[in-house]
């Protein structure tokens, strides 16, 4: 599908597209294979080639197959696996949009030039612009909002909310079904390119076609009327050490779907975000919203491989080299992790590596296929495919964070840069774990150990540099240092530190801000360690910085977080030592507050729900958790539970103790087990209040008992 320059009108072409995949192993063995598949429907061609595959010094002798189509490709492929599992196969499971872009430059929202016959038949195409401008020349795409008033896992929903940038609707479901009738008139008149839904994926649009069928009135999702919804199975998988579910997905022809409740990275980027990550690593647009970054990743590392006329395998066929024990050890795969200052510290500031780990890959030129460079030196001057993919997305990034920097904080290009910006951010983080990632087609964990090695030399020589100028450094994280020096407390007083790193480390590095204070948290476990990644400040702007935090967490609920980020937002007021004082005792009085409403039966079990996880199937569990137990009652009632799937629940007095949200079972305020939730508060308000002097064993014993007076030490 295009949308016309000339018009805006959106037409559908066709195009002859042939596609090859290669085979290689034993001359018998691929003689035979020439025999079995010579003639076959869907042949094109067989031909022999010599070709460069990423693992091998030298060229290696493959066989083509050419095939007419991406689906007689698929078929032949599956049926020569299953009859030759031992031969070596490449370019046999690329996707079609991989193969496209590779062979014509076109991508997701290019501006392109074409040749089409009286047939509508492509003859030529060709690409106007790159994935990597800044400013692109965007289509004026159609955006559709269709969402229920509720949600639909708990309460009965009563009409839809159906709205553009140009109108707005609420349509009530009447039983007749009026509504089925005016919004397929809308999406008739409007013809939206893009159709962003709430829960559209798992009720949605299950419940649009079956009162669509049930009461006879016909109702077009797609813009390709001959064609039904498709629907993508539900999964299971496992990423970064989480296990990850992924629901069933409904997607159109001819327009896309996005479900916000089902889209993995949404909540950081929205649509913006979603249309570069489109762009950049030429994933369809709806898939980019879907998908992990990873995917992206690899996508365009497959596609840097096809352009280079590299070989893409089947399958990884690289494996970890043997390591003695003492090697092992010096190949350790972390980062630099400093142990911070625990306590409140003023006029601190923050600076970070820009994309650390991507800048150490494409300086040091690492990738599978290359030798690893020495320290931060390469060991070979042609870029990898890994560092090719990298660098023109590092430098886009770095170009629009450079461009916000310009910008007045009301400029109305701000936030939509800024989502893009993350959209990179994503893919950057992740190529770097993509690297020792074991089925990453162009993973090594070699590679992968060499960027961590790099990282903590880069990290030591910054801090080398701050000492020698007389800074103390409070903390070290992976690619950021916290420093400080007597007198310095304006962003200018950092500006000479941050050239010397600059040129000491060859990468660029960033001021994230100067705080007014700053606090570094220690252990729950045992206040007497320090954690790396538990803090929190406010920068000389007001703006708060919070980390590893309740408010942080996906399972506290958000009566609880809203009350810790105010707690933080409270104390962020103070500008002096002196007003900091009476911002504590403004915090404290808030926390009360809070811990009486909470008593006092005031706070909605909306605002107190848990979002829980099972990792495992549901008999596989020994404990009992409150997750796996709200879990069992939602199987018991006859709804699906998968693992990876978010378990809603909430705490409650007697038995159960715990009641799943989403059987939509009415709970009072009066069932809610308070002390459960009063506990959960302590935690929460111990983190903020525990830099000054308030530990959660003082705290817990002030709010649970009936008078008790609280002294609030000073915080300097």
């Amino acid at each position: 599908w295009f949308i016309s320059a000339d018009d805006d009108s959106r037409v559908c072409f066709r195009q002859h597209f042939p596609v090859s995949f290669y085979v290689a192993g034993p001359n018998e063995t691929l003689q035979a294979l020439w025999k079995l598949v010579s003639g076959r429907p869907g042949v094109l061609s067989l031909s022999r080639q010599r070709k460069q595959d990423v693992f091998e010094e030298q060229p290696v002798d493959v066989m083509q197959i050419e095939m007419e189509s991406p689906a007689s490709q698929v078929k032949l492929f599956h049926e020569i696996e299953e009859l030759y599992p031992d031969l070596t196969y490449y370019g046999a499971d690329l996707t079609i949009s991989t193969r496209y872009i590779a062979r014509y430059g076109a991508f997701p929202l290019a501006l392109c030039q074409l040749e089409v016959d009286e047939n509508n038949v492509i003859q030529s195409i060709q690409t106007l612009n790159d994935r990597w401008e800044l400013f692109p020349d965007l289509p004026p795409l159609r955006v559709l909002r269709v969402s229920p008033d509720a949600d639909p896992n708990r309460s009965s929903v009563q009409s839809l909310l159906v709205y553009s940038d140009r109108f707005e609707q609420r349509l009530a479901l009447d039983p007749r079904g009026a509504y089925l009738q005016t919004l397929d008139q809308i999406l008739a008149e409007y013809n939206p390119d893009i159709l962003v839904t709430d829960w559209g994926d798992s009720w949605l649009i299950p419940f649009l076609l079956k009162e669509s069928e049930e009461k006879d009135i016909p109702l077009q999702l797609n813009r390709d009327s001959t064609r039904p919804v498709r629907w993508q199975k539900e999964t299971t998988y496992f990423s970064y050490g989480h296990i990850i579910y992924r629901p069933e997905e409904a997607h159109l022809f001819g327009r896309c779907h996005i479900d916000r409740k089902s889209s993995m990275m949404w909540s950081d980027y929205s649509l913006a975000g979603t249309l570069e990550m489109a762009r950049v690593t030429t994933l369809p647009i709806e898939k980019a919203a879907r998908v992990s970054p990873g995917q992206g990743i690899s996508a365009m590392q497959v596609i840097t491989a096809l352009e280079k006329d590299i070989l893409v395998p089947y399958q990884k066929r690289q494996f970890e080299e043997f390591k003695t024990g003492l090697q092992l050890i010096q190949s350790d795969r972390g980062g630099m992790v400093y142990q911070p200052l625990t306590g409140l510290h003023t006029d601190v500031a923050q600076i970070d590596f820009i994309s650390m780990y991507p800048a150490i890959i494409i300086l040091g030129n690492i990738s599978p296929e290359v030798p690893l460079p020495d320290g931060l030196t390469p060991a070979d001057e042609n870029l990898g495919v890994v560092p090719l993919t990298l660098k023109p997305l590092y430098e886009k990034r770095v170009a629009i964070k450079q461009k916000v920097r310009t910008y007045p904080e009301n400029h109305p290009l701000i936030a939509n840069l800024k989502e893009r910006a993350q959209a990179l951010k994503w893919l950057l983080v992740v190529c770097f774990g993509f690297l020792g990632y074991k089925n990453a087609r162009y993973g090594r964990i070699e590679a992968h150990e060499a960027v961590t090695r790099g990282g903590r030399e880069v990290l030591l020589r910054a801090k080398d540099v701050a000492e020698e100028e007389g800074f103390e450094v409070l903390h070290m994280y992976v690619d950021a240092l916290w420093v400080k020096k007597k007198g310095c407390n304006k962003p200018e007083h950092f500006t000479e530190l941050i050239k010397k790193i600059n040129h000491r480390t060859g990468l660029t590095i960033n001021l994230d801000g100067v705080y007014r204070w700053v606090a570094f948290l220690p252990s729950k476990v045992d206040p007497r360690i320090p954690v790396a990644n538990r803090y929190f400040g406010v920068f000389q702007s007001g703006e708060i910085k919070v980390r590893g935090l309740e408010a942080r967490r996906r399972d506290t609920p958000i009566w609880i977080a809203a009350v810790q980020k105010e707690m933080i937002n409270l104390l962020g007021q103070a500008r002096t030592k002196s007003e900091l004082d009476d911002c504590i005792q403004e915090a404290f009085n808030y926390y009360q507050q809070a811990l009486q409403s909470l008593k006092s039966g005031l706070v909605t079990p909306e605002q107190l729900v848990i979002n829980g996880k099972v990792s495992y199937a549901l008999e596989a569990y020994k404990a009992s958790t409150a997750s796996v137990r709200a879990a069992r009652q939602l199987q018991n009632a006859g709804m699906p539970v998968r693992p990876g799937m978010r378990i809603r629940f909430v705490y409650t007095r007697g038995e159960p103790d715990v009641v799943a949200w989403d059987l939509g079972i009415r709970v009072e305020p009066a069932a809610i087990d308070s002390a459960k939730y009063v506990e959960l508060l302590i935690r929460a308000a111990s983190s903020v209040l525990s830099p000054f002097g308030v530990s959660v064993d003082i705290l817990r014993e002030w709010s649970l008992s009936e008078g008790l007076q609280l002294h609030l030490p000073s915080a300097f």
